[in-house]
């Protein structure tokens, strides 16, 4: 059996402390008996608050047999002659070996304390750490090395379920348990591999399962594995947000600058197509016998002029509903009365299809500008007009509700599915399937919803593959009509 020194070097301290103030009280000071007992009991105190409670109550038998031995009648002899001085001697050692327990409780709370100071302490210069990280991968390749130094471990594996990845403080720890791992994230619960002095535990965040922590060497406590884990959790998702925010900033940056070149390409196209289209028009226009190729060829130059000069007046429109500088002449009008004007005129976006009205009687007049609302009517109608087949119906009505008045307007085409659905207001988006046969811009359903938006009304969509499609647009209606 290994004796410890430092065990031996404390006892025997503690025997020359009570033998040194044993011979001084009673070779030279010659104080009374109480006095030597408080003595003792301080020395006792100083014992089990330093070297604990072992030693501290060693010395409370050794002070009690040293105070009976000198100090109670009869002197050099363990028999006490009075009987109130057993009452004494025993008080003293039951209040030596009391407290001694008190000391030594004391003393191991204090040392908790600074125990829970370091970790905190350690804790809050990982969270530092972690938190500074840029990006997810920067912060799950340096994590474990991480949490090792801060906790002088022997290693640190960090399993995240995302991808089935393993990170590693160093390369050969742990190495080809990931299913080890993998079973540890969903356990709930720490497990402890005592012969490998391994701890595994899982990452959560809230009640969902981000992956697992493995930790040798040092033992932590579970308190503080599971802030680990938790500031791990948090330090993942934080930096998988701040990845998903810069991607968002650039990709709008990207449409900004795209939005910007758009409209200066366009602006500056504006005026030589306008003076394009007046040279073909008074080319077809002044008398002259042209031959039957040269009559298609500029019947042919004037359809895509007006083609480019439409779509340089849809990207100026855009242009001008998104910086909100359209101005709106809003005056209370029937909703017919936008409907007939969408419809009026040589270039009915109908083309050729029947047009059904439902509307409600007495509908409420909105305050609407007229002009606009005739424009996004007439592009749900050109809309309904391109995908649905020759000769269709397309029915169009209007019903007051609480949310406003409700235009519709429904066609007998192919439909759009739910992940058409969600971008069939982008602009330049035209329906799939059908992009080479019909002809148009991708702009019209942009142009419109954003129209109505500027009215601080809604647009929608219901629609069923192969079933057709009801564009519906919410404009607001007064306190009073409501």
């Amino acid at each position: 059996m290994k004796i410890n020194s430092r065990i031996v070097a404390h006892y025997f301290a503690s025997t020359c402390g009570i033998s040194l103030v044993g011979w001084l009280y009673f070779r030279w000071l010659h104080v009374n008996e109480t006095t030597v007992a408080l003595t003792f009991l301080v020395l006792i105190l100083l014992v089990a608050a330093r070297w604990g409670l072992r030693h501290s109550i060693y010395l409370s038998l050794l002070s009690a047999t040293a105070f009976n031995f000198f100090f109670l009648p009869p002197v050099f002899t363990f028999t006490v002659g009075d009987r109130r001085n057993w009452v004494a001697l025993i008080a003293f050692l039951a209040t030596g070996v009391i407290g001694s327990q008190l000391a030594e409780r004391a003393r191991k709370e204090a040392d908790r304390a600074r125990q829970r100071q370091r970790e905190t302490e350690k804790l809050y210069d990982l969270s530092q750490t972690m938190l500074l990280a840029g990006n997810t991968t920067e912060l799950l390749a340096s994590m474990p090395r991480r949490i090792e130094t801060t906790f002088n471990l022997e290693g640190v594996a960090v399993y995240l379920l995302s991808g089935e990845r393993v990170y590693r403080s160093r390369p050969d720890f742990l190495e080809g348990s990931t299913s080890q791992l993998r079973d540890a994230a969903f356990s709930r619960d720490h497990i402890t591999d005592a012969t490998s002095s391994l701890t595994l535990v899982p990452i959560l965040l809230g009640t969902r399962t981000l992956g697992s922590v493995a930790t040798a060497g040092d033992t932590l406590s579970p308190e503080v594995l599971d802030a680990v884990c938790g500031l791990a959790a948090i330090a993942i998702e934080r930096a998988g947000a701040m990845e998903k925010v810069t991607q968002v900033e650039a990709s709008r940056e990207s449409e900004r600058l795209r939005n910007a070149l758009l409209d200066s390409v366009t602006v500056e196209l504006k005026d030589p197509l306008r003076i394009i289209g007046e040279s073909i028009r008074n080319l077809r226009g002044n008398g002259e016998a042209y031959s039957k190729p040269t009559v298609a060829l500029l019947e042919n130059m004037a359809m895509q002029s007006e083609r480019l000069e439409y779509l340089v007046r849809q990207s100026l429109e855009m242009a001008e509903l998104e910086t909100h500088a359209l101005v709106l002449d809003l005056q209370p009008h029937s909703i017919r009365e936008a409907i007939d004007l969408a419809m009026a005129g040589d270039n009915n976006p109908l083309q050729g299809h029947k047009a059904e009205l439902r509307l409600l009687a007495n509908l409420p007049s909105v305050l609407i500008d007229l002009e606009r609302i005739s424009k996004v009517l007439g592009h749900l109608f050109s809309n309904a007009a391109k995908y649905s087949s020759p000769g269709s119906p397309i029915y169009i009505s209007a019903e007051q509700s609480k949310a406003g008045l409700i235009v519709s307007v429904a066609d007998q085409g192919l439909g759009v599915d739910d992940l058409e659905r969600l971008m069939i207001f982008d602009k330049f988006y035209r329906g799939k399937g059908q992009r080479s046969s019909v002809q148009g811009t991708g702009m019209g359903l942009a142009i419109a919803k954003a129209i109505v938006e500027a009215h601080g009304g809604t647009m929608g969509l219901t629609s069923q593959p192969g079933a057709g499609s009801v564009f519906s647009f919410t404009l607001p209606l007064n306190a009073d009509q409501t």
